[in-house]
C-alpha cells in the first residue's frame, strides 16, 4: 500500500510536468495561423507585346559582350600588340557560329598538314630529345 501511495503522486506528476510545458516543450508553429496567398494577378497597365516571327529581340546584346561581362566583367583593355595582331587577323569579321560552319563545303580554310602532323608527332618532355626539323 505504500508502494501505491507513493508511486500514484510521482506518476502524476510526470504526466502533469510534461504536458503543461516542462522541459519537454518545443516552440512549434501554429497550425491554424497557415493562411493562402492571393492569386497572381497581371496588372491592367502592365503591356507586353508577345515576339514576332522572325524578327529579332529588341532586348537583346551582343553575344559576346554578355559572354565578356559574364566572365570578366565587361571589355578588358588590350595592349598595342595584341591589337595590332588582331587587326591583322580581322578579328572583327569572325563569323558567330564558325565551328558549326567548318565541314561547310564553302568555308574557306588553310590548308596545315604537315604542321599539325609534325607538332602532333613530337616526342613529349623537353630537352635535346624533343627537337624536330620541320620541312619548308
Amino acid at each position: 500500500m505504500r508502494l501505491i501511495a507513493i508511486a500514484l503522486p510521482v506518476a502524476a506528476l510526470i504526466v502533469t510536468g510534461c504536458t503543461s510545458g516542462g522541459p519537454f516543450q518545443r516552440a512549434r508553429p501554429d497550425e491554424f495561423a497557415v493562411t493562402r496567398s492571393p492569386e497572381l494577378i497581371v496588372p491592367p497597365e502592365f503591356s507586353l507585346q508577345p515576339p514576332r516571327a522572325g524578327q529579332a529581340d529588341p532586348g537583346a546584346s551582343d553575344p559576346r559582350a554578355q559572354a565578356l561581362q559574364a566572365l570578366f566583367g565587361g571589355p578588358q583593355p588590350r595592349s598595342a600588340v595584341e591589337q595590332r595582331l588582331l587587326q591583322s587577323a580581322d578579328a572583327n569579321s569572325a563569323i558567330l557560329g564558325a565551328r558549326s560552319l567548318a565541314g561547310d563545303t564553302e568555308t574557306q580554310v588553310v590548308n596545315r598538314g604537315a604542321l599539325v602532323q609534325t607538332i602532333i608527332a613530337l616526342p613529349e618532355g623537353d630537352g635535346p630529345s624533343a627537337t624536330v626539323q620541320v620541312p619548308n
